[in-house]
């Protein structure tokens, strides 16, 4: 069996979930709604405040998707509960981010400077010039969110300037030998 797949969904207050025909699972909660379609093979069921996923058979497939599943929902419960967040820090002179109305504006060093729009179900928030916290209650579209920015300029290993995540950790590499080596 499934360590994971078996393991119960604990449903907490303040979070209805609504498991239509087709596993089309539709969770709300305080902090938004999120509707996802899981596999037609897999059994969801919702009882005693309690979701429980089971799989119809011993296939490889079945077994792949039990685990999946379990943990979706499971991220679709604690997204609505309390959301996720990533948080992007800038490093480098002169690059800064600062917030106009519902776009994130950056300077990071090219000549012009790059505009993010913030969408719907992502929040974009900036602390302080150096740090973005992008914020939602789906964890996939925060994680993709935040890559997106990310992309804008990857950190650079000989300065490490660049926007890189808040606990990423950026492998220097040293620069050339510089005068006095012999070839």
């Amino acid at each position: 069996m499934s360590r994971i797949g078996i393991k119960p969904i604990s449903v907490p207050a303040g979070v209805d979930v609504n498991i239509a025909d087709g596993n089309v699972v539709t969770v709300k909660g305080a902090k938004g709604t999120l509707v996802k379609t899981f596999h037609k093979d897999m059994i969801i069921t919702l009882e005693n405040n309690e979701i429980k996923v089971s799989r119809p058979s011993e296939d490889k497939k079945h077994k792949s998707l039990h685990g999946l599943t379990r943990t979706l929902i499971a991220n679709m419960v604690e997204g609505v509960l309390n959301g996720y967040s990533k948080t992007l820090v800038i490093e480098g002179v002169g690059y800064r981010a600062a917030k106009q109305g519902s776009d994130l504006v950056m300077n990071l060093g090219y000549s012009h400077q790059v505009v993010v729009p913030e969408t719907d179900d992502v929040k974009i928030e900036v602390t302080n010039p150096n740090t973005i916290v992008v914020s939602g209650a789906d964890k996939q579209a925060v994680g993709q969110f935040a890559s997106e920015i990310r992309e804008k300029r990857p950190p650079e290993p000989y300065k490490g300037k660049g926007i890189r995540y808040e606990n990423e950790r950026i492998i220097r590499k040293e620069g050339k030998a510089g005068k006095g080596a012999k070839s």
